[in-house]
Parts: C-alpha cells; sequence; structure tokens
C-alpha cells in the first residue's frame, strides 16, 4: 500500500515532467533557490539517493550526492529510470525493516518511504506551479499525508520545516497541507527570482 502511495505521487510528478517545454527548464519555482531543471534534479537524485540508503549508503554520502547531476541531457528518462529503481529498492525483501541512515536521523526504510512519497506530493505541486499547470493533488495522497504528518516526520530533528503560517480560515485540505509545508497556495505564480 505504502509503495503504491509513492508510485502515485511519482506519476503525478512525472505527468508535469513530461509536459515541460524546451525552454521551460530555467523557470522558477517556488522553491526559491530552484529552477525547474533543480527541481526534477532534486527529485531524480532523491529516488536515487533513498535507494542508496537502503543498500547501505551513509547520511553524509546522501548528503554529498545531493546536487549532483542526475538528469544528464535527458531529465524525463533520467526521473522515469530514478523512480523504477527506488521502488525496487523499496520492495526488496525486508527493506521496509531496514533502518537506514537519513541525514535527519534513523528511519525505517517504511518511515523513509513515507517521506520520500511526502516529498514527491509536495514537489508535484511546486512543479504544476512553475508550470502554470493544474495544481490539484491526487485528494487520497493529501488526506493520508494530512492525517499521518506527526507519525511519518516524528523526531526527525527540531524544526525539520520552518513554522508556517496558519492556512487562512476556510482553506481546503490541500492548502493547509501545503501551508504546512511552507507553500502559499493563495500567491499567483513562483516567487520572483
Amino acid at each position: 500500500m505504502l509503495l503504491d502511495r509513492y508510485l502515485l505521487a511519482a506519476r503525478g510528478f512525472g505527468h508535469h515532467l513530461r509536459a515541460v517545454r524546451p525552454g521551460g527548464w530555467g523557470a522558477p519555482t517556488p522553491c526559491a533557490d530552484w529552477d525547474v531543471r533543480a527541481l526534477v534534479n532534486h527529485m531524480t537524485r532523491g529516488n536515487l539517493n533513498y535507494a542508496g540508503l537502503l543498500h547501505g549508503a551513509t547520511r553524509e554520502e546522501f548528503l554529498a550526492l545531493r546536487e549532483e547531476d542526475a538528469l544528464g541531457d535527458d531529465p524525463v528518462s533520467a526521473y522515469t529510470a530514478s523512480v523504477r529503481a527506488c521502488a525496487a529498492a523499496f520492495a526488496e525483501e525486508g527493506a521496509l525493516d531496514r533502518v537506514v541512515d537519513y541525514p535527519l536521523g534513523k528511519l525505517t526504510g517504511r518511515r523513509a518511504l513515507a517521506v520520500r512519497t511526502t516529498d514527491s506530493t509536495v514537489h508535484t505541486w511546486d512543479l504544476a506551479r512553475a508550470l502554470g499547470a493544474g495544481e490539484t493533488l491526487d485528494p487520497g495522497l493529501v488526506a493520508w499525508i494530512d492525517e499521518d504528518y506527526d507519525a511519518i516526520f516524528a523526531g526527525l530533528g527540531p524544526g525539520i520545516f520552518a513554522e508556517p503560517p496558519a492556512a487562512p480560515p476556510g482553506a481546503s485540505r490541500q492548502d493547509r497541507l501545503l501551508t504546512r509545508f511552507g507553500r502559499d497556495p493563495r500567491r499567483a505564480g513562483p516567487p520572483a527570482r
């Protein structure tokens, strides 16, 4: 079930990724330090790094590789291959119970996959916003992250995310979740760079 959620989130990101136009890689995203290419690299490299953790990589190795280019000349194929590699690693026998050396603390594979799924979901919105595409996330993923947030992120160091402002009254569940991750869904488009 958890692996299915990850694959659903990864497909959502991939859907928007396939819509990036040749001149769109430098477009700003809601992640102030990243343009579209950097965001896609973050997702691709992240998938590969999570697979590495399951195969014994250390937090230092994870962090050292975090910004390394994983896209080459074909970002869509690189991302797709990284999703397959990540899913295959988490599908290995015993992977969900394995303890990995995550940069913010030791985690079981199960929790690492939950963090990866959450990251994939939130960054799907970032990519959609950058591209001016439909921003509606899968409601099942939004509900799951919202309901399991405390269990997913418990003990991962103080202040894993900056304290977000409160969502406005009447905000949708998706908007409340995005606000929790430091996004402002009411803002029109990505921030100026």
